[in-house]
C-alpha cells in the first residue's frame, strides 16, 4: 500500500544498561475503514473496502513476532484482516479525557500533535493516558524476541498522544496531521529507548 513516511528521532523518559543494545520494532496501526448508515450494525465492523485495505497493509509488513489490540471490534477485525493472529486484547484508556480532549477534537487543531504536546506538558489525565499506554507497549516489546517485531493496532484519538509522549523532543509540528484509518508510526526501540519514529501514511480516505 503506496503512502508517504515521516522520521524523526527523539529520546523518551526512561533508562536502560547501556552496555546491552537490543532493537525491536513496534508497528501501530489505527484500525481500518468501518460500515456506517444502515450497515453499521451488521456482521462485521469493518466494511468490505476496510478489509481489502487492512490485508494490503498487512502484506507489505515483515514478520510480526506479537499482537496486541485494543478492546473494540474493529480492532481485532483489523489485525485479522492484516493476516495476523491476536495475541493479546488489552482495555486501553481513551484518549479523550473530559476537561481536556473532546471525542475528534484533534480534527479541528492546525497542528495536532504540537497541541498534543502542550496538553501533556501540563500533566493532566492525559498525561497519565498516555503513560498507561507506552508501558503496555513497553511490555508488549519486552516479549519480543531481539529483532524482532510487535504489532499494536488501536484507534485514532489515543495513538497520537502516545507517539508524542515517546518521543516528547521531536519535531512534532513536521509530524503533519491526526492519523487516518491504517496510518500509523514505526518505532524503533533499541536499548530500552525509542530512538526513531517514522510515520506511516497513506492517501486520504472518508473517516
Amino acid at each position: 500500500m503506496r503512502g508517504s513516511c515521516v522520521s524523526s528521532s527523539g529520546r523518551t523518559a526512561g533508562t536502560a544498561d547501556s552496555s546491552v543494545t537490543v532493537v525491536r520494532t513496534l508497528e501501530v496501526v489505527r484500525h481500518s475503514l468501518t460500515r456506517k448508515g444502515a450497515e453499521s450494525g451488521k456482521a462485521s465492523q469493518l466494511s468490505p473496502e476496510g478489509v481489502r485495505l487492512a490485508r494490503q497493509l498487512g502484506e507489505s509488513l515483515a514478520g510480526v513476532d506479537y499482537v496486541a489490540v485494543g478492546d473494540q471490534p474493529r480492532h481485532l477485525e483489523t489485525a485479522i484482516a492484516m493476516g495476523f493472529a491476536v495475541d493479546g486484547q488489552i482495555t486501553w484508556p481513551s484518549g479523550y479525557v473530559d476537561g481536556e480532549v473532546r471525542h475528534h477534537d484533534q480534527w479541528t487543531w492546525d497542528e495536532p500533535f504540537v497541541h498534543y504536546a502542550a496538553l501533556l506538558a501540563d500533566g493532566r489525565r492525559l498525561s497519565e493516558v498516555a503513560q498507561e499506554h507506552l508501558s503496555h507497549w513497553r511490555r508488549i516489546l519486552d516479549v519480543v524476541p531481539d529483532g524482532g517485531t510487535g504489532l499494536v493496532v488501536s484507534s485514532g484519538g489515543s495513538i497520537e498522544p502516545v507517539l508524542v509522549a515517546a518521543f516528547p523532543d521531536a519535531d512534532h509540528a513536521g509530524w503533519g496531521g491526526p492519523l487516518h484509518q491504517l496510518e500509523g508510526a514505526t518505532i524503533l526501540l533499541d536499548g530500552g529507548r525509542f530512538t526513531s519514529i517514522t510515520l506511516r501514511r497513506r492517501p486520504p480516505v472518508p473517516r
